[in-house]
Protein backbone atom coordinates (compact mmCIF):
# COMPACT_ATOMS: atom_id res chain seq x y z
CA UNK A 1 0.00 0.00 0.00
CA UNK A 2 1.38 3.38 -1.00
CA UNK A 3 1.21 6.05 1.72
CA UNK A 4 -0.13 9.51 0.95
CA UNK A 5 2.12 12.51 1.64
CA UNK A 6 0.30 13.25 4.91
CA UNK A 7 0.41 9.61 6.02
CA UNK A 8 4.14 9.46 5.23
CA UNK A 9 4.79 12.64 7.25
CA UNK A 10 2.77 11.24 10.14
CA UNK A 11 4.68 7.95 9.94
CA UNK A 12 8.01 9.83 9.99
CA UNK A 13 6.85 11.82 13.02
CA UNK A 14 5.59 8.67 14.75
CA UNK A 15 8.83 6.78 14.17
CA UNK A 16 10.87 9.78 15.32
CA UNK A 17 8.81 10.14 18.49
CA UNK A 18 9.13 6.42 19.22
CA UNK A 19 12.89 6.57 18.73
CA UNK A 20 13.18 9.56 21.07
CA UNK A 21 11.09 7.91 23.79
CA UNK A 22 12.96 4.61 23.48
CA UNK A 23 16.34 6.39 23.59
CA UNK A 24 15.39 8.47 26.63
CA UNK A 25 14.06 5.43 28.50
CA UNK A 26 17.15 3.42 27.59
CA UNK A 27 19.40 6.06 29.19
CA UNK A 28 17.90 5.10 32.54
CA UNK A 29 18.44 1.37 32.12
CA UNK A 30 21.74 -0.11 33.34
CA UNK A 31 23.94 -1.56 30.61
CA UNK A 32 23.38 -5.27 29.98
CA UNK A 33 27.03 -5.52 28.95
CA UNK A 34 28.99 -5.68 32.22
CA UNK A 35 32.21 -6.38 30.28
CA UNK A 36 31.91 -3.13 28.27
CA UNK A 37 31.37 0.02 30.35
CA UNK A 38 29.09 2.51 28.60
CA UNK A 39 27.75 0.04 26.04
CA UNK A 40 23.98 -0.32 25.65
CA UNK A 41 21.55 -2.17 23.42
CA UNK A 42 20.77 0.83 21.25
CA UNK A 43 17.06 0.13 21.10
CA UNK A 44 16.52 3.41 19.24
CA UNK A 45 18.23 1.70 16.33
CA UNK A 46 15.20 -0.57 16.09
CA UNK A 47 13.32 2.42 14.72
CA UNK A 48 16.13 3.13 12.26
CA UNK A 49 15.86 -0.45 11.01
CA UNK A 50 12.10 -0.14 10.61
CA UNK A 51 12.51 3.17 8.75
CA UNK A 52 15.16 1.64 6.50
CA UNK A 53 12.69 -1.02 5.35
CA UNK A 54 9.51 1.08 5.17
CA UNK A 55 10.65 4.52 4.01
CA UNK A 56 12.88 6.03 1.35
CA UNK A 57 16.51 6.91 2.13
CA UNK A 58 15.56 10.59 2.33
CA UNK A 59 12.70 9.92 4.76
CA UNK A 60 14.87 7.61 6.87
CA UNK A 61 17.43 10.39 7.17
CA UNK A 62 14.62 12.69 8.36
CA UNK A 63 13.79 10.20 11.10
CA UNK A 64 17.45 10.04 12.13
CA UNK A 65 17.85 13.83 12.22
CA UNK A 66 14.66 14.29 14.23
CA UNK A 67 15.67 11.55 16.65
CA UNK A 68 19.15 12.97 17.20
CA UNK A 69 18.11 16.59 17.55
CA UNK A 70 15.14 15.99 19.87
CA UNK A 71 16.98 13.47 22.06
CA UNK A 72 19.94 15.85 22.35
CA UNK A 73 17.59 18.72 23.23
CA UNK A 74 15.98 16.75 26.06
CA UNK A 75 18.95 14.86 27.48
CA UNK A 76 22.20 15.66 25.75
CA UNK A 77 25.14 17.93 25.26
CA UNK A 78 27.21 18.97 22.29
CA UNK A 79 29.60 16.08 22.89
CA UNK A 80 26.78 13.51 23.09
CA UNK A 81 25.42 14.94 19.85
CA UNK A 82 28.81 14.47 18.18
CA UNK A 83 29.17 10.89 19.43
CA UNK A 84 25.61 10.01 18.46
CA UNK A 85 25.85 11.70 15.07
CA UNK A 86 29.04 9.82 14.17
CA UNK A 87 27.57 6.51 15.30
CA UNK A 88 24.23 7.02 13.59
CA UNK A 89 25.72 8.20 10.29
CA UNK A 90 28.29 5.43 10.02
CA UNK A 91 25.70 2.86 11.08
CA UNK A 92 23.11 4.13 8.58
CA UNK A 93 25.59 4.21 5.69
CA UNK A 94 26.78 0.70 6.51
CA UNK A 95 23.29 -0.74 6.89
CA UNK A 96 22.19 0.89 3.65
CA UNK A 97 25.22 -0.51 1.80
CA UNK A 98 24.76 -4.03 3.19
CA UNK A 99 21.02 -3.95 2.43
CA UNK A 100 21.94 -3.48 -1.24
CA UNK A 101 23.31 -7.05 -1.23
CA UNK A 102 19.73 -8.30 -1.17
CA UNK A 103 17.74 -10.67 1.02
CA UNK A 104 19.36 -13.82 -0.37
CA UNK A 105 22.80 -12.67 0.86
CA UNK A 106 22.05 -10.89 4.13
CA UNK A 107 19.21 -10.90 6.64
CA UNK A 108 17.69 -8.09 8.68
CA UNK A 109 19.66 -9.43 11.63
CA UNK A 110 22.87 -9.21 9.58
CA UNK A 111 22.08 -5.65 8.56
CA UNK A 112 21.32 -4.70 12.16
CA UNK A 113 24.52 -6.36 13.40
CA UNK A 114 26.62 -4.38 10.90
CA UNK A 115 24.81 -1.26 12.11
CA UNK A 116 25.62 -2.05 15.74
CA UNK A 117 29.31 -2.58 15.06
CA UNK A 118 29.61 0.54 12.90
CA UNK A 119 27.75 2.66 15.44
CA UNK A 120 30.35 1.74 18.06
CA UNK A 121 33.18 2.38 15.60
CA UNK A 122 31.82 5.85 14.79
CA UNK A 123 31.66 6.76 18.46
CA UNK A 124 35.18 5.45 19.08
CA UNK A 125 36.53 7.48 16.18
CA UNK A 126 35.04 10.67 17.62
CA UNK A 127 36.52 9.83 21.01
CA UNK A 128 39.91 9.20 19.42
CA UNK A 129 39.80 12.64 17.80
CA UNK A 130 38.83 14.31 21.10
CA UNK A 131 41.45 12.37 23.08
CA UNK A 132 44.06 12.93 20.34
CA UNK A 133 45.09 9.30 20.47
CA UNK A 134 44.25 6.29 18.35
CA UNK A 135 45.01 3.85 21.17
CA UNK A 136 41.36 4.10 22.19
CA UNK A 137 40.66 1.86 19.18
CA UNK A 138 42.08 -1.00 21.27
CA UNK A 139 38.61 -0.99 22.86
CA UNK A 140 37.08 -1.81 19.46
CA UNK A 141 37.09 -5.63 19.82
CA UNK A 142 35.09 -5.36 23.05
CA UNK A 143 32.66 -2.85 21.54
CA UNK A 144 32.42 -4.96 18.39
CA UNK A 145 31.23 -7.85 20.56
CA UNK A 146 28.56 -5.62 22.13
CA UNK A 147 27.63 -4.39 18.64
CA UNK A 148 27.17 -7.96 17.47
CA UNK A 149 25.03 -8.90 20.46
CA UNK A 150 22.97 -5.69 20.39
CA UNK A 151 22.64 -5.81 16.60
CA UNK A 152 21.37 -9.38 16.80
CA UNK A 153 18.79 -8.45 19.45
CA UNK A 154 17.62 -5.35 17.58
CA UNK A 155 17.53 -7.24 14.27
CA UNK A 156 15.50 -10.02 15.82
CA UNK A 157 12.98 -7.50 17.19
CA UNK A 158 12.96 -5.68 13.84
CA UNK A 159 12.17 -8.90 12.01
CA UNK A 160 9.30 -9.56 14.39
CA UNK A 161 7.85 -6.05 13.94
CA UNK A 162 8.30 -5.84 10.17
CA UNK A 163 6.45 -9.14 9.70
CA UNK A 164 3.43 -7.50 11.31
CA UNK A 165 3.40 -4.21 9.42
CA UNK A 166 0.90 -5.31 6.78
CA UNK A 167 -0.41 -1.81 6.14
CA UNK A 168 2.97 -0.44 5.13
CA UNK A 169 5.01 -0.86 2.00
CA UNK A 170 7.52 -3.32 3.44
CA UNK A 171 9.62 -5.11 0.84
CA UNK A 172 8.14 -8.61 1.03
CA UNK A 173 11.30 -10.22 -0.36
CA UNK A 174 13.17 -9.32 2.82
CA UNK A 175 10.49 -10.73 5.06
CA UNK A 176 9.97 -13.94 3.06
CA UNK A 177 13.70 -14.70 2.80
CA UNK A 178 14.83 -13.95 6.32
Amino acid sequence: MKLTRIQRMMFIAMLSAQAVVISLIERGIPSPFAFAPGAKLGLGNLITLIALFTLSKKDTIKVLILRLSITTFFAGTLSTLMYSLAGVLLSFIGMLAVKQLGPKRVSLIGISTIGGILHNLGQLLVFAVFAKTWTILNYLPILAMTGILAGFAVGFMGNFILERLDILNVDENWIANR
